[in-house]
Protein backbone atom coordinates (compact mmCIF):
# COMPACT_ATOMS: atom_id res chain seq x y z
CA UNK A 1 0.00 0.00 0.00
CA UNK A 2 1.13 3.28 -1.30
CA UNK A 3 0.26 6.74 0.00
CA UNK A 4 -0.94 9.06 -2.68
CA UNK A 5 -0.18 12.64 -3.00
CA UNK A 6 -0.56 14.80 -6.03
CA UNK A 7 2.54 15.87 -7.38
CA UNK A 8 2.54 19.51 -5.92
CA UNK A 9 2.05 17.91 -2.41
CA UNK A 10 4.84 15.04 -3.82
CA UNK A 11 6.81 18.26 -4.45
CA UNK A 12 6.31 20.25 -1.20
CA UNK A 13 6.97 16.94 0.63
CA UNK A 14 10.45 17.02 -1.31
CA UNK A 15 11.16 20.70 -0.69
CA UNK A 16 10.45 19.60 3.03
CA UNK A 17 13.16 16.92 3.62
CA UNK A 18 15.60 18.78 1.22
CA UNK A 19 15.15 21.65 3.82
CA UNK A 20 15.58 19.50 7.03
CA UNK A 21 18.01 17.30 5.64
CA UNK A 22 20.39 20.38 4.26
CA UNK A 23 19.74 23.35 6.53
CA UNK A 24 19.67 22.14 10.12
CA UNK A 25 23.18 21.31 11.07
CA UNK A 26 23.68 17.85 11.13
CA UNK A 27 25.06 17.43 14.99
CA UNK A 28 22.15 18.64 16.50
CA UNK A 29 19.91 16.38 13.81
CA UNK A 30 22.25 13.41 15.01
CA UNK A 31 21.46 14.17 18.87
CA UNK A 32 17.82 14.37 18.22
CA UNK A 33 17.38 10.71 16.66
CA UNK A 34 19.95 9.26 19.32
CA UNK A 35 17.70 10.73 21.82
CA UNK A 36 20.52 12.33 23.20
CA UNK A 37 19.49 15.53 25.34
CA UNK A 38 19.16 19.53 23.84
CA UNK A 39 20.84 21.87 25.19
CA UNK A 40 18.60 24.89 25.34
CA UNK A 41 20.64 27.29 22.95
CA UNK A 42 20.59 24.19 20.75
CA UNK A 43 16.52 24.35 20.99
CA UNK A 44 16.17 28.04 20.67
CA UNK A 45 18.96 28.43 17.87
CA UNK A 46 16.96 25.73 15.79
CA UNK A 47 13.82 27.33 16.06
CA UNK A 48 15.46 30.62 14.62
CA UNK A 49 16.60 28.95 12.06
CA UNK A 50 12.99 27.89 11.29
CA UNK A 51 12.03 31.42 12.00
CA UNK A 52 14.23 32.92 9.41
CA UNK A 53 13.48 31.01 6.79
CA UNK A 54 9.76 31.54 7.30
CA UNK A 55 9.30 27.66 8.71
CA UNK A 56 9.01 27.97 12.66
CA UNK A 57 5.23 28.81 13.31
CA UNK A 58 3.24 28.30 9.86
CA UNK A 59 0.28 27.30 11.04
CA UNK A 60 -0.54 30.90 12.61
CA UNK A 61 -2.26 33.89 11.29
CA UNK A 62 -0.45 35.04 8.38
CA UNK A 63 -0.28 38.47 9.40
CA UNK A 64 2.14 36.92 12.36
CA UNK A 65 4.44 35.01 10.44
CA UNK A 66 1.39 31.88 9.05
CA UNK A 67 2.27 30.31 5.85
CA UNK A 68 -1.63 29.52 4.44
CA UNK A 69 -0.92 26.00 3.95
CA UNK A 70 -3.51 23.05 3.86
CA UNK A 71 -3.83 20.51 6.38
CA UNK A 72 -1.98 18.73 4.88
CA UNK A 73 0.75 20.83 4.15
CA UNK A 74 1.19 21.27 7.39
CA UNK A 75 1.23 17.31 8.38
CA UNK A 76 4.07 16.94 5.93
CA UNK A 77 5.92 19.80 7.08
CA UNK A 78 5.74 17.79 11.07
CA UNK A 79 6.81 14.16 9.28
CA UNK A 80 9.26 15.08 7.31
CA UNK A 81 10.37 17.70 10.47
CA UNK A 82 10.53 14.59 12.84
CA UNK A 83 12.07 12.22 10.30
CA UNK A 84 14.92 14.59 9.79
CA UNK A 85 15.68 14.36 13.16
CA UNK A 86 15.16 18.41 13.45
CA UNK A 87 14.16 19.98 16.92
CA UNK A 88 10.41 20.50 16.49
CA UNK A 89 9.42 24.30 17.28
CA UNK A 90 9.38 24.42 21.15
CA UNK A 91 5.70 23.74 21.62
CA UNK A 92 4.73 26.32 24.45
CA UNK A 93 5.96 28.92 21.89
CA UNK A 94 4.63 27.75 18.52
CA UNK A 95 1.36 25.68 19.62
CA UNK A 96 0.39 26.79 22.91
CA UNK A 97 0.79 30.21 23.96
CA UNK A 98 1.64 31.74 20.48
CA UNK A 99 -1.75 30.99 18.66
CA UNK A 100 -3.88 32.25 22.67
CA UNK A 101 -2.08 35.82 22.14
CA UNK A 102 -2.76 35.94 18.62
CA UNK A 103 -6.21 34.99 18.86
CA UNK A 104 -7.25 36.27 22.04
CA UNK A 105 -4.57 38.97 22.90
CA UNK A 106 -4.58 42.73 22.44
CA UNK A 107 -3.03 44.20 19.44
CA UNK A 108 -0.12 45.82 22.21
CA UNK A 109 -0.26 42.31 23.21
CA UNK A 110 0.70 40.87 19.54
CA UNK A 111 2.71 43.22 18.83
CA UNK A 112 4.82 43.18 22.54
CA UNK A 113 5.06 39.00 22.71
CA UNK A 114 4.32 37.59 19.21
CA UNK A 115 7.43 37.83 17.00
CA UNK A 116 9.87 37.03 20.05
CA UNK A 117 7.65 34.13 20.47
CA UNK A 118 8.22 32.89 16.67
CA UNK A 119 11.81 33.42 17.18
CA UNK A 120 12.09 31.88 20.40
CA UNK A 121 13.78 35.26 21.70
CA UNK A 122 11.27 34.55 24.55
CA UNK A 123 11.00 31.04 25.60
CA UNK A 124 7.53 30.21 27.23
CA UNK A 125 6.94 27.57 29.97
CA UNK A 126 3.19 26.56 30.38
CA UNK A 127 1.91 27.38 34.23
CA UNK A 128 -1.29 25.23 34.30
CA UNK A 129 -1.13 21.74 36.26
CA UNK A 130 -0.78 21.69 39.85
CA UNK A 131 -0.78 19.05 42.54
CA UNK A 132 -4.39 18.80 43.09
CA UNK A 133 -5.27 19.62 39.68
CA UNK A 134 -3.81 17.66 37.10
CA UNK A 135 -6.37 16.26 35.09
CA UNK A 136 -9.13 18.15 36.95
CA UNK A 137 -7.39 21.67 35.89
CA UNK A 138 -10.42 23.49 36.39
CA UNK A 139 -10.05 22.73 40.37
CA UNK A 140 -6.88 24.91 40.11
CA UNK A 141 -5.98 27.25 43.02
CA UNK A 142 -3.28 29.30 41.94
CA UNK A 143 -5.01 32.83 42.93
CA UNK A 144 -4.40 36.45 41.67
CA UNK A 145 -6.03 39.28 43.32
CA UNK A 146 -6.38 42.81 42.54
CA UNK A 147 -3.99 45.29 43.85
CA UNK A 148 -4.75 48.86 42.03
CA UNK A 149 -3.66 48.03 38.48
CA UNK A 150 -1.64 45.05 38.96
CA UNK A 151 -2.21 41.21 40.26
CA UNK A 152 -0.94 39.52 43.01
CA UNK A 153 -0.04 35.95 42.50
CA UNK A 154 0.06 33.31 45.02
CA UNK A 155 0.49 29.23 44.57
CA UNK A 156 2.41 26.38 43.18
CA UNK A 157 2.52 24.88 39.87
CA UNK A 158 4.09 21.77 38.98
CA UNK A 159 5.14 19.59 36.19
CA UNK A 160 6.33 22.77 34.71
CA UNK A 161 8.00 21.18 31.81
CA UNK A 162 11.77 22.92 30.82
CA UNK A 163 10.46 25.12 33.23
CA UNK A 164 14.56 25.45 33.95
CA UNK A 165 15.02 27.36 30.36
CA UNK A 166 11.65 29.80 30.96
CA UNK A 167 12.08 33.40 30.37
CA UNK A 168 8.39 34.06 30.90
CA UNK A 169 5.14 31.69 31.89
CA UNK A 170 1.51 31.83 31.00
CA UNK A 171 -0.39 30.82 33.84
CA UNK A 172 -3.84 30.22 34.96
CA UNK A 173 -5.19 31.60 37.76
CA UNK A 174 -8.13 31.90 39.85
CA UNK A 175 -8.84 35.47 40.03
CA UNK A 176 -12.73 35.06 40.87
CA UNK A 177 -13.30 32.54 43.83
CA UNK A 178 -17.27 32.96 44.15
CA UNK A 179 -18.26 32.07 40.53
CA UNK A 180 -18.15 28.77 38.88
CA UNK A 181 -15.34 27.41 38.84
CA UNK A 182 -14.65 27.32 35.16
CA UNK A 183 -15.96 31.17 34.94
CA UNK A 184 -13.59 32.19 37.38
CA UNK A 185 -10.05 31.51 35.82
CA UNK A 186 -7.82 33.76 33.78
CA UNK A 187 -4.55 33.91 32.08
CA UNK A 188 -1.46 35.69 33.18
CA UNK A 189 1.49 36.49 31.39
CA UNK A 190 4.26 36.23 34.20
CA UNK A 191 8.11 37.32 33.87
CA UNK A 192 9.90 34.11 35.65
CA UNK A 193 12.84 37.17 36.92
CA UNK A 194 9.95 38.53 39.15
CA UNK A 195 10.24 38.71 43.00
CA UNK A 196 8.69 35.79 44.49
CA UNK A 197 8.67 33.43 41.85
CA UNK A 198 11.07 30.52 42.05
CA UNK A 199 11.71 27.19 39.85
CA UNK A 200 12.21 23.96 41.60
CA UNK A 201 13.33 20.66 39.87
CA UNK A 202 11.84 17.16 39.62
CA UNK A 203 14.14 14.05 38.91
CA UNK A 204 12.92 11.91 36.88
CA UNK A 205 12.98 8.31 36.21
CA UNK A 206 15.13 8.45 33.73
CA UNK A 207 17.42 10.69 35.99
CA UNK A 208 16.71 13.66 33.88
CA UNK A 209 15.81 17.22 34.76
CA UNK A 210 12.86 17.76 32.34
CA UNK A 211 10.09 19.56 34.81
CA UNK A 212 9.81 21.42 37.55
CA UNK A 213 7.54 22.86 40.23
CA UNK A 214 7.14 26.86 39.97
CA UNK A 215 6.07 28.79 43.10
CA UNK A 216 4.40 32.24 43.48
CA UNK A 217 4.50 33.77 46.61
CA UNK A 218 3.10 37.10 46.47
CA UNK A 219 4.31 37.76 43.12
CA UNK A 220 3.39 41.15 41.57
CA UNK A 221 2.01 40.66 37.85
CA UNK A 222 1.25 43.85 35.77
CA UNK A 223 -2.48 44.17 34.83
CA UNK A 224 -1.39 44.90 31.23
CA UNK A 225 -0.20 41.14 31.49
CA UNK A 226 -3.52 39.48 31.31
CA UNK A 227 -4.59 37.92 28.18
CA UNK A 228 -8.14 38.57 27.04
CA UNK A 229 -10.69 39.51 29.96
CA UNK A 230 -11.17 38.49 33.54
CA UNK A 231 -12.94 35.30 33.71
CA UNK A 232 -12.03 33.83 30.14
CA UNK A 233 -9.33 31.66 31.22
CA UNK A 234 -11.18 28.66 30.99
CA UNK A 235 -11.84 29.30 27.09
CA UNK A 236 -8.61 30.24 26.53
CA UNK A 237 -7.16 26.96 27.98
CA UNK A 238 -9.55 24.42 25.71
CA UNK A 239 -8.43 26.45 22.67
CA UNK A 240 -4.82 25.99 23.55
CA UNK A 241 -4.95 22.09 24.23
CA UNK A 242 -7.32 21.62 21.18
CA UNK A 243 -3.75 22.98 19.33
CA UNK A 244 -1.73 20.93 21.19
CA UNK A 245 -3.26 17.62 20.45
CA UNK A 246 -3.10 18.68 16.99
CA UNK A 247 0.03 16.92 15.69
CA UNK A 248 0.78 14.79 18.83
CA UNK A 249 0.87 10.93 16.93
CA UNK A 250 4.58 11.24 16.29
CA UNK A 251 4.46 9.14 13.12
CA UNK A 252 7.43 10.97 11.66
CA UNK A 253 9.80 10.37 15.08
CA UNK A 254 8.56 6.84 15.49
CA UNK A 255 9.48 5.72 12.19
CA UNK A 256 12.63 7.00 11.96
CA UNK A 257 13.50 5.55 15.27
CA UNK A 258 11.79 2.47 13.75
CA UNK A 259 14.66 2.41 11.02
CA UNK A 260 16.99 3.28 13.28
CA UNK A 261 16.93 0.10 15.35
CA UNK A 262 16.97 -2.09 12.15
CA UNK A 263 19.75 -0.52 11.26
CA UNK A 264 21.15 -0.48 14.83
CA UNK A 265 20.93 -4.42 15.39
CA UNK A 266 20.48 -6.04 11.49
CA UNK A 267 22.00 -9.18 12.99
CA UNK A 268 18.89 -9.57 14.95
CA UNK A 269 16.16 -9.59 11.71
CA UNK A 270 17.06 -12.36 11.00
CA UNK A 271 15.52 -14.36 13.95
CA UNK A 272 11.81 -14.79 13.15
CA UNK A 273 10.16 -13.16 16.58
CA UNK A 274 12.03 -9.92 16.21
CA UNK A 275 11.16 -9.89 12.37
CA UNK A 276 7.66 -10.63 13.02
CA UNK A 277 7.88 -7.89 15.61
CA UNK A 278 9.03 -5.11 13.62
CA UNK A 279 6.95 -6.20 10.38
CA UNK A 280 4.04 -5.70 12.98
CA UNK A 281 5.38 -2.30 13.74
CA UNK A 282 5.71 -1.14 10.48
CA UNK A 283 2.66 -2.15 9.61
CA UNK A 284 0.52 -0.34 12.46
CA UNK A 285 2.66 2.85 11.83
CA UNK A 286 1.24 2.60 7.68
CA UNK A 287 -2.26 2.01 9.23
CA UNK A 288 -1.23 5.62 11.39
CA UNK A 289 -0.06 7.54 8.78
CA UNK A 290 -3.37 6.80 6.27
CA UNK A 291 -5.25 7.35 9.31
CA UNK A 292 -3.62 10.63 10.31
CA UNK A 293 -4.30 11.55 6.44
CA UNK A 294 -7.75 10.96 6.52
CA UNK A 295 -8.23 13.15 9.95
CA UNK A 296 -6.62 16.15 8.55
CA UNK A 297 -8.56 15.79 5.55
CA UNK A 298 -11.75 16.16 7.17
CA UNK A 299 -10.24 18.93 9.63
CA UNK A 300 -12.17 22.13 8.87
CA UNK A 301 -11.18 25.75 9.48
CA UNK A 302 -8.50 24.56 11.52
CA UNK A 303 -10.18 22.73 14.11
CA UNK A 304 -9.02 18.85 15.10
CA UNK A 305 -11.60 16.26 13.64
CA UNK A 306 -12.60 13.97 16.64
CA UNK A 307 -10.63 10.99 15.36
CA UNK A 308 -7.47 12.92 16.23
CA UNK A 309 -8.13 11.28 19.82
CA UNK A 310 -7.51 7.94 17.59
CA UNK A 311 -3.82 9.43 16.05
CA UNK A 312 -2.93 10.18 20.23
CA UNK A 313 -3.93 6.89 21.82
CA UNK A 314 -2.32 4.72 19.24
CA UNK A 315 0.69 7.18 18.41
CA UNK A 316 1.99 7.25 21.64
CA UNK A 317 1.29 3.59 22.44
CA UNK A 318 3.53 2.64 19.06
CA UNK A 319 6.32 5.18 20.26
CA UNK A 320 6.49 3.48 23.48
CA UNK A 321 6.43 0.17 21.67
CA UNK A 322 9.45 1.35 19.30
CA UNK A 323 11.45 2.43 22.51
CA UNK A 324 10.97 -1.57 23.87
CA UNK A 325 11.84 -2.88 21.17
CA UNK A 326 15.26 -0.43 21.46
CA UNK A 327 15.57 -1.94 24.78
CA UNK A 328 15.23 -5.70 23.87
CA UNK A 329 17.61 -5.12 20.84
CA UNK A 330 20.09 -3.56 23.49
CA UNK A 331 19.56 -6.73 25.68
CA UNK A 332 21.68 -5.81 28.98
CA UNK A 333 23.78 -3.11 27.84
CA UNK A 334 20.83 -1.32 27.95
CA UNK A 335 21.47 -1.98 31.70
CA UNK A 336 24.37 0.50 31.08
CA UNK A 337 22.56 4.14 31.62
CA UNK A 338 22.88 7.09 33.75
CA UNK A 339 25.99 9.42 32.66
CA UNK A 340 27.28 7.31 30.76
CA UNK A 341 23.74 7.40 28.48
CA UNK A 342 24.17 11.42 28.49
CA UNK A 343 28.23 10.95 27.39
CA UNK A 344 27.37 8.52 24.49
CA UNK A 345 29.51 5.58 26.42
CA UNK A 346 28.04 2.72 26.59
CA UNK A 347 30.19 0.75 28.74
CA UNK A 348 33.28 -1.52 27.89
CA UNK A 349 32.38 -3.18 25.36
CA UNK A 350 29.31 -2.54 24.27
CA UNK A 351 28.07 -0.31 21.53
CA UNK A 352 27.27 3.37 23.28
CA UNK A 353 23.75 3.69 22.15
CA UNK A 354 23.03 1.01 24.22
CA UNK A 355 22.88 3.11 26.93
CA UNK A 356 20.39 5.67 26.08
CA UNK A 357 17.87 3.53 25.49
CA UNK A 358 16.66 2.76 28.58
CA UNK A 359 16.19 6.39 29.70
CA UNK A 360 14.10 6.91 26.25
CA UNK A 361 12.23 3.81 27.04
CA UNK A 362 11.57 5.13 30.74
CA UNK A 363 11.07 8.83 29.47
CA UNK A 364 8.49 7.74 27.09
CA UNK A 365 6.04 6.38 29.96
CA UNK A 366 4.86 10.33 30.13
CA UNK A 367 3.97 10.01 26.79
CA UNK A 368 0.22 8.56 27.06
CA UNK A 369 -0.11 10.93 29.70
CA UNK A 370 0.26 14.58 28.32
CA UNK A 371 -1.95 16.22 26.19
CA UNK A 372 -4.89 14.55 27.74
CA UNK A 373 -3.73 10.65 28.53
CA UNK A 374 -4.98 7.85 26.61
CA UNK A 375 -7.57 7.03 28.95
CA UNK A 376 -9.01 10.49 28.51
CA UNK A 377 -9.07 9.99 24.58
CA UNK A 378 -10.76 6.21 25.01
CA UNK A 379 -13.29 8.20 26.60
CA UNK A 380 -13.93 11.12 23.80
CA UNK A 381 -13.81 8.23 21.00
CA UNK A 382 -16.55 6.23 22.59
CA UNK A 383 -18.51 8.94 23.06
CA UNK A 384 -17.98 11.73 19.84
CA UNK A 385 -17.06 8.54 17.44
CA UNK A 386 -19.18 5.17 18.41
CA UNK A 387 -21.70 6.99 19.95
CA UNK A 388 -21.98 4.97 23.10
Amino acid sequence: MQLALSPEDQAFRAEMREFFTTKVPEEIRTKVLEGRELTKEEIAGSMKLLDDHDLAVPHWPEEWGGRGWTELQKHLYHEEMQAAGCPVPLAFNASMIGPVIAHFGSQEMKERFLPKTKSCEIWWSQGFSEPDAGSDLASLRTSAVRDGDDWIVNGQKTWTTLGQHGDWIFTLVRTDPEVKKQAGISMLLIDMRSPGLTVRPIELIDGGHEVNEVWFEDVRVPGENLVGEPGQGWTMAKFLLGNERVGVAPVGATKAALARAKKLAPERLSEPLVAARVAELENELLALELTALRVVAHSADGEPHPASSVLKLKGTELQQAVSELLVDLAGPGSLASGAGALEGDGGEGLPDWTSRVAPTYLNFRKASIYGGSNEVQRQIISRTILGL
